[in-house]
């Protein structure tokens, strides 16, 4: 992206508000669709807020390690002091920053985060300096190139404040469903003085078109503070050759970079993050658990579950009908009647009571190899909206398992019609 330091601000900070807006909104032939697989995975795509559109799914990146990485920008931590920086490091900017509600401490400029971060690197070559400050209203951050003598890297890192009893804050923390997202490791510890840590070990695609290897760690501190850092075997995020084996530091380094005591003064000139509003659930919400338990029962007997999860609004299951693994997803959503002219025009099917149903069959959309997607896509009358979605493969990023997902477009359709989902 070309422009100056307060063009890509006045960008990314649109850009996040709109997405946070949005929050895990997919689409399917242009139809809004909360992926769940997104959902297992929040903490990345929140970082990232940058929308990136592959085939007809439209992937507005916002919360985290989702089943679609959303190329653009290293962002920083959640929260009210979440960064998000361009992925190839521009020029430093050490020039006055818009101010907004600042700490207690005193603030401190983009130079000295830098500088921050640049001593707790071990020895090595240092270039593409860039950050901004405390009173920066998008929040402190600082990335850089760094070349240890084995090959150049890129390293960020950001500093927020959240809300350390929130479900942000929990998700945040939260290693990845291995279904959607490939890992090599992820580990969660709470530290001695009460903080709470993730060190991931993964790759900048899920679908490991390239060889580029992410690891990140996240901190969140007892009194509400949260330190994101992120390093790559290559000098930029994204669209840059592999420079290197691995990332520079250890995991031990990435946990030493983030649990600094130097951190402390720029957590200081932050405000604190409010508490998280307590949401009251609708009538017609189902947490993951019930979902599931519901899905479970739906399915045709001549399929086995080899894993699932439940999340709210959402939940999979992997089953095999001895042709091989095929992953079967459902949205359930209530309140959709606003959205409702969009989603279901031209060729739908309206049952007796009133429900509509709509059906695709298409390639998948997150890059595995000969992967298919097919689709029942409904909504009732008191815009209750349920879509289920059966793939030929237990993961959408990995290649096919087989020729057609284990359930047929009609078992599909019976699924999303059943009257369970309304309570029946």
């Amino acid at each position: 992206m070309s422009g100056t330091h307060e063009d890509l601000d006045a960008f990314e900070g649109g850009l996040g508000d709109a997405l946070r807006r949005t929050g895990e909104v997919f689409s399917v032939d242009g139809r809004p669709l909360v992926d769940g697989g997104v959902v297992r995975g929040r903490r990345e795509l929140r970082r990232r807020r940058v929308a990136a559109v592959t085939g007809s799914v439209a992937a507005l990146a916002v919360v985290g390690f989702g089943a679609s990485y959303a190329a653009g920008a290293f962002g920083g931590g959640s929260g009210q002091g979440g960064a998000g920086a361009a992925a190839q490091p521009k020029a430093q900017e050490t020039g006055p920053s818009t101010k907004s509600s600042p700490g207690k401490g005193p603030q401190l400029s983009a130079q000295q985060v830098i500088e921050r971060l640049e001593g707790l690197l071990p020895a090595g070559k240092v270039s593409g300096r860039a950050g901004r400050g405390t009173a920066d209203r998008f929040g402190p951050s600082a990335h850089l190139v760094f070349d240890d003598g084995e090959g150049k890297s890129a390293i960020g890192v950001s500093v927020g404040a959240i809300d350390p009893d929130g479900t942000e804050a929990e998700q945040q923390l939260e290693c990845p469903d291995k279904t959607f997202v490939p890992y090599d490791s992820c580990r969660n510890e709470t530290l001695a003085n009460g903080s709470r840590l993730m060190v991931f070990r993964g790759y900048e695609y899920p679908d490991k078109r390239m060889d580029t290897k992410w690891w990140h760690a996240y901190l969140v501190t007892p009194d509400g503070y949260t330190v994101d850092a992120s390093e790559w075997n290559a000098p930029a995020e994204k669209d840059a050759a592999i420079s290197r084996d691995e990332p520079p530091l250890t995991v031990g380094q990435l946990k030493g970079l983030v649990t600094s005591d130097e951190w402390r003064p720029v957590m200081n000139a932050l405000g604190k993050a409010a508490p998280e509003p307590v949401r009251q659930p609708s009538a017609q919400e189902q947490d993951g658990r019930a979902i599931l338990g519901k899905l479970k029962s739906l399915l045709p007997v001549s399929v086995k579950v080899a894993s699932e999860r439940g999340d709210d609004g959402y939940a999979y299951v992997v089953v095999n009908d001895g042709k091989g693994a095929s992953l079967v997803q459902i949205n359930v959503q209530p309140g959709m009647s606003d959205v409702e002219g969009d989603l279901f025009g031209a060729g739908t099917e309206v049952l007796p009571d009133g429900t509509k149903v709509v059906t695709h069959q298409g390639p998948g959309e997150k890059g595995g190899a000969g992967v298919v997607m097919w689709t029942a896509d409904t909504i009732r009358t008191d815009g209750l909206r349920v879509v289920v979605s059966a793939f030929n493969s237990g993961s959408q990023n990995a290649k096919a398992t087989r020729q057609t997902p284990a359930l047929t477009m009609q078992q599909l359709k019976l699924i999303a019609t059943s009257g369970k989902w309304a309570g029946k």
